[in-house]
């Protein structure tokens, strides 16, 4: 860990990707790892099976244009949506054609993966109540809380804004068991 520093990138510090695992195969798609993952148990394709695992979301029954539009309107920092078709050979959807958004990362210093992901479920859910499963997210989320929110149509921002005192908190109690 010589020359690191709490707050750096890999690839700011010259070291080479080594893939945690065969669905994080760069440093994209481990920054919105955190996010995408947590709609991963319902019934979206999170691009498992593509080229693009974790930068791609969609199922056979969105609608690419009206996703990516409702998306980019909620100006989420650090990520722009692109209506996308994809096909995955393994995982959710397997071997059919799925209808979705590419997320492409503008500033990985400005995204919240976590927000990002309630924003996905919390779209999802709004503009496709009757073909988006949300029940099962709970399963990764494991905070009744912010489900329930979801749920409820509740606005993502604010839900985020719930979050915060509790997490201010943590970070300064974890302070002093840092390493670097």
């Amino acid at each position: 860990m010589r020359g690191y520093l709490r707050g750096d990138w890999i690839d700011s510090i010259g070291s080479i990707w080594s893939s945690p695992s065969p669905n994080l195969r760069g440093l994209e798609q481990a920054t919105l790892y955190p996010g995408v993952a947590l709609i991963e148990g319902t019934n979206i394709s999170v691009g498992r099976g593509t080229d693009m695992p974790f930068q791609q979301i969609g199922s056979p029954y969105l609608i690419p244009s009206e996703l990516a539009a409702y998306l980019n309107a909620r100006n989420i920092p650090g990520v722009r949506f692109i209506p996308t078709k994809f096909t995955p050979t393994s995982g959710t959807f397997s071997r059919r054609d799925c209808f979705g958004v590419n997320i492409i990362v503008t500033n990985r210093e400005e995204l919240d993966a976590p927000e990002l992901g309630i924003e996905l479920a919390a779209a999802l859910h709004k503009l496709y109540p009757l073909g988006y499963d949300l029940s099962k997210m709970n399963q990764l989320l494991v905070n009744k809380a912010v489900f329930a929110a979801i749920q409820a149509g509740q606005d993502p921002n604010r839900i985020a804004a719930e979050w915060r005192d509790k997490l201010d908190q943590f970070l300064d109690l974890r302070v002093k068991y840092l390493l670097y």
